[in-house]
């Protein structure tokens, strides 16, 4: 039996290029919701951090080093943790989205089921833990 002078390769994430794709598709559509209302962002970027860490290594690391979204998404990845600024944050857009619905919507339901789903996220998002504080703060 002889042994190979090189370790073994790691193991290959299949369909590692459609990880890529949702990573960066993702990643995009996040910093595309900074400036639109009504497009989220924080859900965006962990779907991001998530894709990166199976397809885009790369990417995944300069998503945890970032200085906005490296905390957010380390806190969600340790925890599943959201901070209550951007609890207050996400829930006063989306409260802002639903009025600009109903002033703008042609037919009243389809801004209150706009506003049905808003609803359901923020309750779900209020009952996510908040990231622990560090000693001394």
């Amino acid at each position: 039996m002889t042994t190979s002078p090189n370790p073994p390769e790691p193991p290959k994430v299949r369909f590692r290029w459609a990880w890529w794709l949702l990573a960066y598709t993702s990643l995009a559509l996040g910093v595309i919701g900074i400036v639109v209302p009504g497009l989220p962002t924080v859900p965006f970027v962990l779907l991001s951090a998530f894709a990166a860490a199976r397809g885009s290594r790369k990417l995944h690391d300069r998503l945890l080093a970032h200085p906005r979204f490296g905390p957010m998404i380390r806190d969600w990845q340790a925890h599943g943790a959201v901070s209550r600024r951007a609890k207050r944050l996400a829930v006063s857009m989306m409260a802002a989205c639903a009025v600009i619905m109903f002033l703008t919507a042609p037919r009243w339901w389809m801004a209150a089921s706009g506003t049905a789903i808003m609803t359901i996220v923020a309750i779900w998002l209020w009952r996510r833990p908040e990231p622990p504080t560090p000693p001394g703060a």
